[in-house]
């Protein structure tokens, strides 16, 4: 299932743009991705979608590519790329929390597509659900990979002919890697979940690998249903990859090993021998003739995160015999650790139910909210506990320490984010100032005063574009430009940055609301029982 927001891009060179559009509007099976067909044999047309075009000038998508394609006269080979597919998949759970709805996704779809690939004549669709019934919300967005106007120099840009009409998208890994930054910059916007996009995968699965899995899985279902049927129970009922087979080894060789040597060795045990190569690992098991490279099995397997692990691995080695004289955590301690896990709050706030029934509510409402009040009073009793803490004024001080915690993330959080601002201001000057490189030289080509007086009237839009440049450039005291490449990769990283400090923001307000509504709750039990403590010590007295 995925899990947070992730794209995708698939090139094409299917010279049938009608195909692509058939994909999004009727069912495909999942495994051979044909065309499902009713007993007529008639398409079947998916059930919930959105669609719609930019830059056909009304025409249907696959005529107008196919005009310009003939206009420019490009897209006429079969090994040209003809179309490219770029998937933004959402997480499951950004629908009931965070309110992303078909129509709404269509809408990020759209600007994403006419921010990112402006000039293209595109598709865009959006599916309530995903082909393996994840429940998650995709926008689909295919381009004609060929340009029919001309447009501004975006940072993944780097030629001349990536701006200009006639001329072909090109999906570099600089590239990818811009795209991927703007999606986690369009969920942060939108208040949507999101991981690091930037920085790989823990596990990386490629669509080949994915799926070996689904049909390797369908296959040993079907196998598995005779013996399900005659109440016996399979030995195996999931399947794996031999790539996730060989990550499961890797990661039992990691758990025990405490050197290089040591990991080496638990490999070879299993068959698998471990080989490294320019600072890279790789990895030969028994089946293969070839080693899988760290890279393809995900950030995990990798030399630097292999040997972070080996080093911890050492450091608590070492450390086993005062360990072992220890205090071993308390039960408490370790509901505690599983508590600071969890970020969304499980208690809910007290009803006042005399006050609801002065409001007009009637007895169903108070037999539910006596029933409601009963669960989050042990709710918060549980939490409480766990905790740790022994009266309501640790409660309350725990309290404004999460407070404080939120809003000094919150606040690097602006900081980071008016830094990530004025970088991306900056990149935008230098793009629209290398643009028009071409034609500040051509002034310089000028003979007479005259000439050139009547080429800046010529070129007037890109002078004062130039100049607005310049005029930025001296208003914040730069004299030496930044060379592209290295301001999209401090941009990316200040990006990255800001994802970590978003989550953690987010982990932090959630344990202050979960904290606070444990204070309330508390403070309303003790109001309740405040009358019944003072009657009972009148009768003491």
């Amino acid at each position: 299932m995925t899990r947070l927001a992730t794209l995708k891009h698939i090139n094409s060179k299917n010279a049938d743009y009608g195909a692509a559009e058939q994909y999004l509007l009727f069912e495909h099976d999942e495994f051979t991705m044909k065309p499902v067909l009713d007993e007529t044999g008639r398409l079947i047309p998916r059930e919930d979608y959105r669609l719609s075009t930019l830059n056909c000038g009304g025409e249907d998508f696959a005529v107008a590519c196919m005009r310009a394609n003939l206009r420019y006269e490009k897209n006429q080979r079969r090994e040209d790329v003809k179309s490219h597919h770029y998937i933004i998949s959402f997480d499951p759970r950004d629908g009931p929390d965070n309110g992303l709805t078909v129509d709404r996704a269509q809408a990020l779809g759209e600007k994403f597509c006419a921010e990112h690939f402006p000039g293209h004549q595109a598709l865009v669709c959006t599916h309530p659900d995903g082909h393996n019934h994840s429940g998650n919300i995709h926008v689909h967005i295919v381009i004609n990979s060929l340009r029919i106007e001309e447009v501004p120099f975006l940072p993944y840009m780097d030629r001349p002919a990536d701006t200009k009409a006639g001329c072909k998208h090109r999906c570099t890994d600089a590239a990818l890697r811009y795209f991927k930054s703007e999606v986690m910059e369009m969920c942060h916007r939108e208040g949507l979940y999101q991981i690091d996009l930037l920085n790989g995968s823990k596990n990386r699965v490629t669509d080949r690998e994915y799926w070996a899995q689904k049909k390797g899985q369908a296959a040993l279902d079907k196998q598995n249903a005779p013996m399900i049927a005659g109440g016996i129970t399979p030995r195996q009922t999931k399947f794996e990859t031999n790539k996730e087979k060989l990550r499961q080894t890797i990661r039992a060789a990691l758990s025990a090993a405490a050197s290089f040597e040591d990991f080496s060795s638990l490999l070879l045990r299993e068959g698998v021998a471990v080989k490294e190569s320019r600072g890279r690992l790789s990895y030969l098991t028994p089946d293969r003739t070839k080693p899988i490279t760290a890279r393809k099995l995900g950030d995990d397997f990798e030399r630097a995160a292999v040997l972070a692990v080996l080093e911890q691995n050492a450091a608590r080695t070492a450390e086993k015999a005062a360990a072992i004289s220890s205090t071993p955590p308390s039960i408490k301690d370790q509901l505690r650790a599983d508590r600071a896990a969890r970020t969304a709050p499980n208690v809910q706030r007290l009803v006042d139910i005399e006050q609801k029934k002065a409001e007009g509510k009637g007895r169903g409402y108070e037999r539910w909210a006596t029933m409601h009040n009963l669960k989050q009073m042990a709710a918060t009793l549980n939490v409480y506990q766990e905790y740790g803490f022994t009266s309501p004024e640790q409660l309350e001080a725990a309290v404004d320490t999460a407070y404080q915690e939120m809003r000094q993330t919150s606040g690097k959080l602006k900081t980071l984010e008016i830094k990530l601002q004025g970088k991306k201001e900056l990149q935008q000057q230098v793009l629209a100032y290398a643009k028009t490189k071409p034609t500040r030289e051509g002034l310089k080509a000028q003979k007479s005063e005259k000439a050139r007086a009547a080429y800046r009237q010529a070129n007037e839009s890109d002078f004062i574009i130039a100049d607005a440049a310049a005029r930025y450039f001296k208003a914040h005291g730069i004299t030496k430009l930044p060379a592209r490449k290295a301001l999209q990769a401090e941009i990316e990283q200040l990006i990255s940055e800001k994802d970590g400090l978003y989550n953690t923001y987010h982990e932090q307000k959630q344990r202050f609301k979960e904290l606070q509504t444990v204070k309330r709750n508390i403070d309303q039990i003790l109001r309740r029982e405040e009358p019944h403590r003072r009657k009972e010590q009148s009768h003491e007295r």
